[in-house]
């Protein structure tokens, strides 16, 4: 009999239980879409409006934001902000800036802050419950010291501009901002 050495059991104990976690994650996450599931199987009226055709495969959701003539398409991620902020579409609203940032509001909005955090990239949708906005950073901040943009307070990542959000920058005189489910 050969002998293995610890190493490598470890590893493959690791790898095993990485796999045991994203099943479970999978499961609890089928588990509380479809808390209210008919007995036949069926999913009912409420999930079914969750299993639309803007819901891909993965969960994540499309939607489009329309600002000063330009339309860009963007993904949000798999949170309970983003599920409030995609039940909340289509919203238009006042449009704010705040250097290279657009901001506007949607209220009845409640941030769960999963990913509060002061680091965000260029091309990131997150919400700052506080004010109940959601902002699109596509370049500095009056924050900023390097490339990226800094908000002014904690926010919720709540997705991403697919494609190049410095375009954004062409709306700067834009006063409206329109997203809607894609």
């Amino acid at each position: 009999m050969v002998e293995q050495k610890p190493a490598q059991w470890t590893l493959v104990l690791r790898r095993i239980l990485a796999l045991i976690s994203a099943w479970k994650q999978a499961k609890f996450r089928l588990r509380d879409a479809c808390k209210s599931c008919l007995f036949t199987g069926l999913p009912s009226r409420q999930y079914a409006a969750v299993l639309d055709v803007n819901t891909m495969d993965n969960g994540i959701r499309r939607i489009t934001i329309a600002v000063g003539g330009l339309t860009l398409d963007a993904e949000l991620k798999i949170n309970k902000t983003a599920d409030a902020i995609y039940a909340a579409l289509p919203v238009e609203a006042s449009l704010n800036t705040w250097g290279e940032e657009f901001y506007f509001k949607i209220p009845g909005v409640k941030d769960q802050r999963e990913t509060a955090t002061t680091q965000v990239k260029v091309g990131d949708l997150a919400f700052w419950g506080a004010g109940e906005v959601l902002a699109i950073f596509f370049g500095r901040t009056p924050m900023s010291l390097g490339a990226d943009p800094v908000p002014a307070d904690r926010v919720n990542v709540v997705g991403r501009i697919v494609g190049d959000a410095t375009i954004l920058r062409q709306a700067m005189d834009a006063t409206k901002i329109r997203v809607d489910k894609a």
